[in-house]
C-alpha cells in the first residue's frame, strides 16, 4: 500500500468524506454516537457544516493546526468501539481504510461544499428537501439559505469523495 502524504497547515479547513465499510447503511440509526465522537474534539476543532447518511458521513473542519489524520483515527475509533458496544459485537471492519479529504482554498470553495454538505440528502433520494434530512447542520444556517433552496435538482462541479 502506498504512503499518503496529506497536506499540513496550520489554521487549515478540511472537507472530509467518511465511508463505512461495504457501503453498510449503519449511520443514521447510530448518528448519535457519530455525533458524539466528533463532539468529543469539539475544544480541539470546530465543526462548520455536517450531515450523515447511512453509509458515509460529510464533514467540513476547522482543525486548528491539528493532525487531519490522527483527528479522523480517533474518530473513526471511538464510533467504532461504541458501535460494537451498542450491537454486541466483538470484531469486524466498521470503516472503509483512509478518508477523503480537499482542503478549502478559499470563500467560494467553502461556501461550495457547505451547500454540498447540505444538498447531499435530496442527491442521495434520501429527502425531497434539504431542510427535511434532521441529520445535517442546515438548520444552523437557516439565515443563509432560503426555506425552497435545493428543493430543484443542483449540480456540483468537481470531487466530493462519493
Amino acid at each position: 500500500m502506498s504512503i499518503l502524504r496529506r497536506y499540513k497547515s496550520d489554521f487549515t479547513l478540511y472537507f472530509i468524506t467518511n465511508v463505512t465499510y461495504q457501503r453498510r447503511p449503519i449511520l443514521v440509526a447510530n448518528a448519535d454516537l457519530l455525533m458524539n465522537a466528533i463532539g468529543s474534539f469539539k475544544n480541539n476543532i470546530e465543526i462548520l457544516a455536517y450531515v450523515i447518511l447511512p453509509d458515509h458521513f460529510h464533514i467540513l473542519i476547522d482543525i486548528r493546526g491539528k493532525d487531519i489524520s490522527h483527528i479522523m483515527q480517533k474518530i473513526k475509533m471511538s464510533f467504532g468501539v461504541n458501535y460494537r458496544i451498542r450491537m454486541n459485537i466483538d470484531s469486524g471492519r466498521i470503516w472503509q481504510n483512509r478518508f477523503w479529504d480537499h482542503v478549502i482554498r478559499n470563500q467560494n470553495d467553502l461556501n461550495n461544499h457547505i451547500d454540498y454538505v447540505h444538498y447531499n440528502p435530496v442527491k442521495h433520494g434520501l429527502a425531497k428537501k434539504p431542510f427535511d434530512w434532521q441529520y445535517s447542520s442546515i438548520r444552523e444556517f437557516k439565515n443563509c439559505y432560503q426555506f425552497d433552496w435545493g428543493n430543484k435538482e443542483i449540480v456540483f462541479e468537481g470531487k466530493y469523495g462519493e
